[in-house]
């Protein structure tokens, strides 16, 4: 599929036609991601919304906590917090 880039203000834009749009499920105001290679090769791709639920489901739950986190579980409170 052949584009043409557009002048808009001080930018250029890619004007994506409404099919491509909703193959992809997108709309103006949609985050994309954009990739370039050393060989003039452009990838642009929406970025994944992620949920909570995603998010946890990716977490190791038997994996050991940080080194650090003895440390901040020891420093003395500072101003009203309740323990």
């Amino acid at each position: 599929m052949d584009i043409v880039l557009k002048k808009y203000g001080n930018s250029t834009v890619v004007v994506l036609p409404p099919g491509v749009l909703r193959d992809l499920k997108l709309s103006a105001g949609s985050s994309m991601s954009l990739a370039t290679t050393p060989e003039r090769t452009i990838t642009l791709a929406p970025k994944r919304r992620y949920t909570l639920e995603d998010l946890v489901a990716q977490c190791n739950l038997k994996a050991a906590p940080p080194a650090d986190i003895g440390a901040w579980d020891s420093m003395p409170t500072v101003g009203r917090e309740r323990i």
